[in-house]
């Protein structure tokens, strides 16, 4: 009777005992699953901020470093105000536009010649729109996108001279040396050009860097939990 009490005793701890090692085996495969899917989100976290800092860089030596070798060359540097002396469309000059894939047109836009008087010094200069003007054409005030329609360009050309012929005062950017008989109205590679070149890389690199060391530290903090639960077990 014992022997047969013992057997089915037996039996029973037999039967229950893999019932009790399943619990154990789904959290050992839950935790694997956790690890493994925070190792992939750790890995996707480092490989974004690197992405970051790569793109920072990028961005410092296609914008920032030639934004800021071109202000620092530049030489329309004395802010003054300009008193209006003339502003007249003097001739037609030609240029070119694309109408499709390897396909070129000629056309012409009215030149806008503007003479202003520098109030610090009284000397009368010509006034270009900005720095390209000067390279592009030095004798025009402003050069319009080449398009088809000479009367759409006469237009906004003839706007333009009107605009400043009622306001007759402008602030203007002048050569202090007095090497350049000319002045500009805007600049294209004033200070605020210059901090936006710095400023977004900047915010990029810093915001990667931070990232990467986020990902780090608790990589660091994980393994220095796993040390300290055996010593507490």
């Amino acid at each position: 009777m014992f022997l047969w009490a013992g057997n089915k005793a037996t039996d029973r701890y037999l039967i229950r005992s893999p019932s009790y090692q399943k619990p154990r085996e789904y959290d050992v495969l839950d935790k694997k699953k956790t690890v493994t899917a925070l190792k992939a989100g750790e890995d996707r976290a480092i490989l974004l901020g690197l992405g970051m800092v790569v793109l920072s860089v990028m961005m410092y030596f296609v914008l920032g470093i030639p934004i800021l070798r071109s202000y620092a060359d530049r030489v329309w540097t004395e802010e003054t105000s300009c008193t209006v002396v003339n502003s007249t469309i003097v001739c037609d000059v030609n240029c070119s536009y694309s109408c499709g894939t390897e396909c070129r047109r000629s056309s012409r836009y009215p030149c806008l010649q503007v003479f202003v008087s520098l109030n610090s010094s009284g000397k009368v200069v010509r006034l270009m729109h900005n720095e390209e003007t000067q390279d592009r054409h030095a004798e025009c005030f402003y050069i319009p996108k080449c398009r088809s329609d000479y009367a759409a360009m006469q237009v906004v050309v003839q706007n333009i001279s009107e605009r400043l012929r009622s306001q007759h005062r402008v602030q203007c950017f002048a050569d202090p040396t007095d090497r350049m008989d000319s002045a500009i109205l805007t600049q294209m590679f004033g200070r605020g050009a210059v901090f936006h070149s710095l400023f977004w890389p900047t915010c990029t690199l810093i915001g990667g860097t931070i990232i990467i060391a986020m990902v780090k530290l608790t990589q660091y903090l994980s393994i220095m939990c796993e040390r300290v639960s055996p010593i507490k077990g």
